[in-house]
């Protein structure tokens, strides 16, 4: 009895709490930007700058998913000089798995009428293993254009029936999951429907990548919808380790943005009398800010603290990003000591949220109390926390303060990852200064870190911009004789021919 009179006190206090939170977040917060006032963080609180980067879904990803892989090709080869007895027995077999798909890659790129690609890869004696078919999917998927997607879609599959013709290997999900991405990029719609029907009639089934593959290959509302109710019905559908098959689907919405549909599958579950839990309130508040429904967000949040469930971890996230994004700096304190008094300590992944936020709204003197805050709790900003600070300086202009971060992140033992130096790259062109964004090109790749499309885009964009149209073109070919992105050259070249022809015709 005492513990239920204790335990009603506890959630009449959160729910007094939140209501205050949520009147935070609802009133002119959302409208008018309006700030709190009365708290002494606030004072020296200013704005500048504008918002960028996307808010990443805060919810744990689907462990039953194919999470970013330990890639055959992260793992580096030898010099061609050196030892196979200096290769651990992991290593020498990703790299036999490595040779074995550039054989079966010369084999698949020779097909022409006339010759039998099925007898050419017999000839080859391999021994077939999943490694082996997913690293030759993988590779057929990277060089999948608009001129060659009939051709991949076609070579593909052949390999994908030789594989599953060969003894003592049986295709896997993720096999299948692969081939469906390759027909989904080659937009072979039809073969996509079949190729499920063929994985269940092998006995696999299908979970929560199946669903994510089907739903970003289907444009129509309708159909979607269709996929949606299909699932929910079907008994192959495999949604561990969730409570029930509409928390999965409702997380894989959540991943591909689908939050109309979220609304709608949130009330059939409700019709078929599933109860909520944590995990369906933080999907559905996540897709009521998205979609801008301010009072409705309110609302779920005072059904959840009705129902007597707690906020977890991924709840005071999802709220430290809207306070942020809203400059509500203070509203933002008041919640991370509440989230310490009630047994649930902040820690860096929350910071780095509450900081994105605050960046996004211009508030980078909140930003940098918070970074301090942080620090001094004990925690090291790591290569996520210190990118959302320097893209926040870069964004308001302010290059000085975001070489110094840079600098400090280094010397601190944090090494930047493509998305820092992107930001680096941005802030030095905005400023004119091409010859040292050329600089931190080369730096990050003799750091290690190979630049990503996004890099390159920034570049030669900025040199667009700038009329340095012989420049931007350099630039293109440098990142094709290192063979980086070869298949998205057209892309950038359109770009900078665009820029050209409106100059000469403006």
């Amino acid at each position: 009895m005492k513990y239920t009179v204790l335990f009603g006190q506890r959630v009449t206090r959160s729910i007094s709490y939140f209501r205050y939170i949520s009147r935070s977040l609802c009133d002119s917060s959302f409208r008018d930007g309006g700030s709190d006032i009365g708290c002494e963080v606030c004072d020296g609180f200013s704005k500048g700058g504008g918002p960028r980067l996307d808010f990443d879904s805060t919810l744990q990803k689907d462990p039953t998913e194919t999470l970013p892989e330990m890639s055959i090709a992260g793992i580096h080869d030898n010099d061609e000089n050196g030892s196979q007895e200096d290769l651990s027995p992991q290593q020498k077999i990703f790299k036999d798995v490595r040779l074995d798909a550039d054989r079966i890659m010369d084999i698949l790129h020779q097909d022409e009428p006339g010759f039998d690609v099925r007898s050419a890869l017999d000839e080859l004696q391999l021994r077939v293993s999943t490694f082996l078919v997913r690293e030759v999917l993988k590779r057929i998927l990277k060089i999948i254009n608009h001129t060659n997607k009939n051709r991949c879609a076609k070579l593909s599959y052949k390999f994908f029936i030789w594989a599953s013709l060969q003894s003592n290997y049986s295709h896997t999900s993720n096999t299948y999951h692969l081939l469906m991405s390759i027909f989904a990029n080659c937009q072979e719609w039809k073969a996509i429907g079949r190729l499920v029907d063929q994985m269940t009639e092998d006995g696999l089934p299908t979970t929560a990548r199946t669903f994510n593959i089907l739903i970003c290959t289907f444009s129509e509302a309708g159909m979607r919808r269709r996929l949606v109710e299909r699932f929910i019905k079907s008994k192959t559908f495999s949604y561990r380790p969730f409570k029930h098959s509409y928390n999965a689907i409702l997380h894989s919405l959540l991943a591909v943005n689908q939050y109309n549909l979220i609304e709608w599958l949130y009330q059939q579950m409700l019709v078929d009398k599933h109860s909520p839990d944590v995990l369906t309130y933080n999907i559905l508040l996540c897709a009521k800010y998205r979609l801008g429904k301010f009072n409705e967000f309110q609302t779920v949040l005072d059904d959840m603290l009705r129902s007597g469930l707690s906020p977890d971890f991924h709840t005071y996230n999802i709220l430290l990003h809207v306070l942020g994004k809203d400059d509500k700096p203070c509203a933002a304190l008041k919640l991370l000591n509440h989230m310490k008094e009630v047994g649930c300590e902040p820690n860096i992944l929350h910071f780095t949220t509450l900081m994105d936020g605050l960046s996004r709204a211009g508030n980078l003197v909140a930003c940098r109390y918070f970074f301090d805050e942080m620090v001094r709790k004990g925690y090291m900003p790591d290569v996520v926390c210190y990118t959302v600070m320097i893209t926040g300086y870069i964004v308001a202009g302010e290059l000085e303060n975001a070489q110094k971060m840079f600098d400090e992140m280094i010397v601190k033992g944090q090494l930047p990852n493509a998305y820092t130096y992107n930001s680096m790259i941005r802030g030095l062109c905005m400023a004119q200064k091409f010859e040292e964004a050329y600089a931190i090109l080369d730096e990050m790749e003799s750091r290690g870190c190979n630049p990503n499309f996004i890099v390159y885009r920034t570049l030669v964009a900025n040199l667009r911009n700038a009329g340095k149209v012989d420049e931007a073109y350099k630039v293109i070919e440098q990142m094709v004789q290192k063979g980086h992105y070869i298949h998205l050259r057209s892309k950038l070249e359109g770009y900078v021919k665009e820029f050209r022809w409106r100059v000469v015709y403006k």
